[in-house]
């Protein structure tokens, strides 16, 4: 049984950083580190609202900390802005790798729109290979502790879908797992993007959207049903169609149940939801529900730069709010292993190999 708040729990944030991660939904213009965002936007004249590296960090976090999406989105001007070079794509990239990888992270989804970052003159494929070479230059200084891959990012309110899942399937052989889209949910359904997904399911490829974060119910419903969704995007708004009685008696509504029937993923991002007003807190969480409710829950970090945030303090969140064990912390990183964009053997040897052997010494180190 999971551990609830009130019970004591045996971990240290210590244990959890040297726990293995698995990370589904982290944005590559996102987590850019501060001082890589000075020195960037000193090479291409970007103005920026601080000067040092402290105070852009101190700066993002505060402007994410709003309770709206579209503010959130809106400190992704200057990130973006600072991208828009080969050399500075492979950087972001490669110090991203090298982030996750001293977090503990041993599998990474990373993704980004390609089309927000041809201001400076690359072309979609310029932009994908430049990222590719990034990761390629961590992955290999690492030494095999961590393997990423791209998620390429269509954005809702633009036009450009279906050629963005046709450079998605072009990459599949050269580190390319899939396809997303993102964007403020309000006002530009999933459904606009029919073609994409249609196309990308003929394909035999995968593909996630962002649904059920600063929108509700029906943004989930058409991206699963409508759009054909192998995951959900955060999926957070689910909530809305479970019911908790006074005497503690669970229904779940018609989606609900579905979603948790067929083991459709959802990508929670705790840290990030709360900034964004999709949940109050960390305590208040519907995580917490889900996982009890054994919802194919996984967890994640979204924007590291803007919720100041990693996959050690998402977790360490979690088992302050809701007393979490190994036992839970095993179950949230298999969850994502199983639901990532990766061939069936080399998922199944990453659980075998490398995350049931370290969480079992875990466990024994703590008995």
């Amino acid at each position: 049984m999971s551990a609830t708040a009130a019970e004591p729990t045996a971990l240290s944030r210590d244990l959890v950083l040297r726990a293995p991660k698995v990370l589904l939904h982290d944005h590559l213009d996102g987590g850019l580190r501060p001082q890589t965002i000075v020195e960037l936007a000193a090479d291409c004249g970007h103005e920026l609202p601080a000067a040092d590296a402290e105070s852009l960090g101190r700066w993002f976090r505060e402007s994410a900390d709003s309770g709206s999406l579209e503010r959130y989105l809106e400190t992704f001007d200057h990130t973006v802005a600072v991208m828009q070079s080969g050399p500075a794509i492979t950087r972001v990239a490669r110090e991203c790798v090298e982030d996750l990888a001293a977090d503990g992270v041993v599998y990474a989804e990373v993704r980004y729109a390609p089309e927000q970052h041809v201001a400076g003159g690359l072309t979609l494929d310029e932009v994908v290979a430049a990222v590719q070479e990034g990761f390629d230059q961590a992955t290999e200084a690492a030494g095999g502790r961590i393997a990423v891959r791209q998620l390429l990012t269509a954005m809702r309110h633009q036009a450009r879908s279906m050629e963005i899942a046709q450079l998605a399937v072009a990459w599949r052989e050269r580190g390319v797992a899939g396809f997303d889209i993102a964007g403020a949910e309000a006002g530009y359904p999933p459904t606009r993007h029919l073609d994409a997904f249609e196309y990308l399911q003929r394909e035999n490829s995968h593909f996630t959207i962002h649904a059920g974060e600063a929108f509700g119910l029906p943004s989930i419903w058409q991206a699963i049903q409508w759009c054909g969704a192998d995951r959900l995007g955060h999926g957070v708004r689910i909530i809305d169609d479970i019911t908790v009685g006074d005497d503690g008696e669970v229904v779940l509504g018609r989606l609900a149940a579905y979603v948790r029937d067929k083991r459709i993923p959802l990508e929670m991002c705790p840290a990030s939801n709360v900034q964004t007003g999709a949940a109050a807190s960390i305590a208040e969480h519907p995580i917490g529900l889900l996982r009890r409710l054994r919802f194919r829950v996984t967890v994640n970090t979204d924007n590291r730069l803007m919720s100041g945030t990693s996959m050690t303090d998402e977790l360490w969140s979690l088992v302050e709010a809701f007393g979490y064990g190994v036992g839970d912390l095993e179950w949230f990183t298999v969850n994502a292993m199983k639901s990532a964009f990766l061939p069936f053997d080399e998922r199944f040897d990453l659980i075998r190999r490398v995350l049931k052997p370290a969480y079992a010494s875990l466990a024994a180190e703590l008995d």
